[in-house]
């Protein structure tokens, strides 16, 4: 045995933001409630190989309202951690892959024996599909004030307050509301280019991410305040990069940071929009 199935769930209209598909927010949602399942299933716990450090995610393909959904999951060496658990997200009706996420931890080097000997049952090959594309693997690891930032350039995005339904079994804001927070925000930095919500909006085009990685620094809990504070890391051909830090206010400490890149897509002919010269050079111009 390969791989364990983690989930059957479904896509609900709720869940749908102004491109007509799930939202990144609940793509998020499915992958925390696969990885809770596995953990039962494999008894699989960060007692073995400490806390995880990076969830990366790619978007293959739109899941729209109304489709079943199934995630498979399994263990991997050969991934680009030392560990990895990855995520294998399906639109159940078709077979067709819908969104990979790959979860990356560093335990003890002496222990990766015992670790393949745990896991020989849930094992197997990181699929290409899932390998990191257009962003490092590497989790983050600057260490920038919130100031620091604002002062170079970046903005305020968005502000947020932990509440109690945030909150993961362990009493820690989950990947869900940072996604919100992030998705959210990102409509702000784009008010920064030419591409604002008028010019969508004249062209039916709407803004889409197609790799995400989330990199968690500290944990918040219920009552935390957050501010998004953003800035542009990168244009490559038709996409851009955005890098999202939330910070908690009353301490101004840095708790997760969010890279993502990002595009255009029509929303009529679902194909990607291209970057002209004009925007690309706006883009660039703002890059921090």
């Amino acid at each position: 045995m390969a791989s364990l199935e983690t989930l059957q769930s479904f896509v609900n209209t709720w869940e749908c933001d102004e491109n007509d598909h799930m939202n990144v927010q609940f793509y998020f949602s499915r992958f925390e409630e696969a990885d809770r399942q596995f953990r039962l299933m494999s008894d699989f716990s960060e007692a073995l190989v400490g806390a995880r450090r990076v969830r990366h995610v790619r978007y293959h393909a739109e899941l729209r309202a109304a489709s079943p959904v199934t995630v498979n999951s399994y263990a991997a060496f050969d991934g680009p951690h030392m560990f990895c658990i990855l995520h294998e997200m399906v639109e159940a009706s078709t077979g067709q892959l819908a969104a990979t996420a790959v979860d990356g931890y560093t335990p003890n080097p002496n222990a990766a024996k015992s670790l393949r000997q745990r896991f020989a049952g849930f094992e197997a090959s990181v699929s290409e599909p899932a390998m990191p594309r257009s962003l490092p693997a590497s989790p983050y690891s600057g260490k920038p004030t919130q100031d620091e930032l604002l002062k170079n350039g970046a903005f305020i995005t968005g502000r947020a307050t932990v509440l109690p339904r945030h909150l993961d079994v362990s009493g820690r804001a989950d990947d869900t509301f940072v996604l919100a927070c992030i998705s959210d925000a990102s409509a702000h930095a784009w008010e920064r280019t030419p591409m604002t919500t008028e010019w969508l909006d004249d062209n039916d085009f709407g803004r889409i991410s197609v790799e995400q990685k989330l990199s968690w620094i500290s944990p918040l809990t219920s009552g935390d305040m957050v501010a998004i504070v953003s800035t542009f890391t990168g244009v490559n051909g038709n996409s851009f990069n955005l890098r999202h830090h939330v910070f908690e206010q009353r301490t101004r400490r840095l708790a997760a940071v969010c890279d993502m890149v990002v595009m255009a897509m029509d929303l009529d002919k679902r194909t990607i929009v291209p970057l002209d010269k004009d925007i690309t050079a706006a883009i660039t111009a703002l890059l921090g």
